[in-house]
């Protein structure tokens, strides 16, 4: 006689019922309430979904997802882990659809921008600069949708934002293979919106979506002003989170600092976990630099120390900018010092003049002075060349402006180009405020000179 699928259900069900009281991972108790009532409602090579009765269950279920994924790999005798899907009857039929969907359009309409294996936690150079964003970005990898959510990383361009997102999709996939993730960039969401609207698709993008377990989001701040996008947008985040799946979002800015962006969207990247990460200090891009020398094939005795350290020294605004005079130094390198050898200081010199930033002979720059404000005040570099408007953060950016103004005799629109962008008048606007407020203000000068003892003046 042969077995209907319903009786295979049941007898693969109390086989894992069996197993699990034979092991030590489960007590009778909590299989006589909350395993015995439950019951298989599909099975296949990839997933298993368990219906169950009440929400308590679904819950206590839900956290044994482990226990009994391996507890079907046991008695199945499987070579690889099942998807484990705990729901409640209810669900059943719009787990069905959403199912539908996802194999009707994975392939094709939907799919995820591509994560770049080499972006990984292990290359990624921790420092004063990015400890925190990559502890959390890290925490997220290793318990998606457990600890922070959403994550949102800010920082200015170059900074390795994008890296720490791939190299949270890199660490969840390699954990977890079954893991659905999807990366995209703000302007490509949109873009598959509209398509998915001319298409009249996007419902099936909406559902296709709800079935991620983790969704990265690279820049979020060009979604700014699409309405209709933060429809959407809106909807989806709500559906993941409120079903505990992971959401990273990555921007240039806090989110209250996004012109443009709903309060709703703003109100809810604030509810989670916000990180900055600043310009990498000398010790991390020398670090960082070394990574690169190393990932050319060279080896850190292939350059003079000295050369080294300028390069980490001057071009540490952000990734990119080291990695770009790195490449200059190695072109040059191999195209004017014909002896070999080791690359010599003065052919660094020679490769990076007239491309450096403003520095004076003891090696000050702006960097440099605006990271002694900031560790006085206790704030970050990437709050002081922000567009917050809070009175410590402008007070401590105007003390910048004016040192950098004063002990490097930048030109206004330089200085300006360092602080965000800002126009030349506002740069006039902070250094006349600071000039007047040291008149008359003796805490006030006692601080600027203790700021600049701390830079070395």
């Amino acid at each position: 006689m042969t077995r209907t699928r319903d009786q295979f259900y049941i007898e693969v069900w109390n086989d894992i019922l069996q197993y699990l009281r034979s092991s030590t991972y489960v007590t009778s108790p909590m299989i006589d309430t909350f395993y015995e009532p439950s019951s298989i409602y599909e099975l296949n090579q990839e997933k298993v979904i368990i219906v169950v009765g009440s929400i308590i269950t679904k819950e206590v279920l839900r956290s044994q997802h482990d226990i009994i994924s391996n507890a079907f790999i046991d008695v199945l005798n499987l070579d690889h882990p099942l998807i484990v899907e705990i729901c409640l009857s209810s669900e059943l039929p719009k787990l069905s659809e959403i199912d539908n969907v996802v194999k009707k359009y994975t392939e094709n309409d939907f799919m995820s921008m591509p994560v770049q294996k080499d972006r990984t936690f292990e290359n990624f150079v921790v420092g004063d600069c990015n400890k925190e964003s990559q502890a959390a970005a890290l925490a997220c990898a290793l318990n998606p949708g457990g600890f922070f959510n959403p994550l949102f990383i800010y920082g200015n361009s170059g900074l390795g934002k994008t890296h720490l997102l791939m190299a949270i999709a890199n660490e969840v996939k390699r954990t977890d293979p079954n893991k659905k993730i999807y990366y995209t960039e703000s302007l490509k969401f949109v873009e598959t919106v509209v398509k998915a609207i001319q298409e009249g698709k996007i419902e099936d993008f909406k559902h296709y979506m709800y079935s991620l377990d983790l969704l990265l989001v690279d820049d979020i701040q060009f979604l700014a002003g699409k309405e209709k996008s933060h429809e959407i947008f809106f909807t989806i985040y709500n559906e993941l989170v409120n079903n505990g799946k992971q959401v990273c979002i990555a921007s240039d800015r806090q989110p209250r600092e996004i012109k443009g962006l709903e309060e709703r969207l703003i109100s809810r990247f604030s509810s989670g976990l916000s990180v900055g990460i600043d310009s990498p200090e000398f010790e991390t891009s020398l670090a960082i630099l070394q990574k690169k020398i190393e990932s050319n094939g060279y080896g850190i005795d292939d350059i003079d120390e000295q050369g080294l350290a300028y390069i980490a020294s001057n071009f540490s605004g952000n990734v990119r900018e080291l990695e770009g005079a790195w490449n200059r130094v190695l072109f040059y390198a191999i195209e004017f010092q014909p002896d070999g050898g080791i690359i010599r200081f003065e052919t660094v010199m020679n490769a990076l003049k007239n491309q450096v930033v403003v520095s004076d002979k003891n090696g000050m720059s702006p960097r440099s002075i605006i990271k002694a404000v900031a560790d006085y005040y206790g704030l970050t570099k990437q709050q002081i060349t922000s567009k917050t408007r809070t009175k410590n953060i402008a007070n401590a950016r105007h003390i910048s402006i004016y040192l950098c103004r004063k002990m490097l005799d930048m030109p206004y629109i330089k200085i300006g180009e360092e602080f965000g962008g800002r126009d030349h008048s506002t740069i006039i606007s902070a250094c006349l405020k600071v000039e007047k407020q040291l008149k008359t203000d003796p805490v006030f000068k006692t601080a600027v000179s203790d700021i600049e003892k701390l830079i070395g003046v």
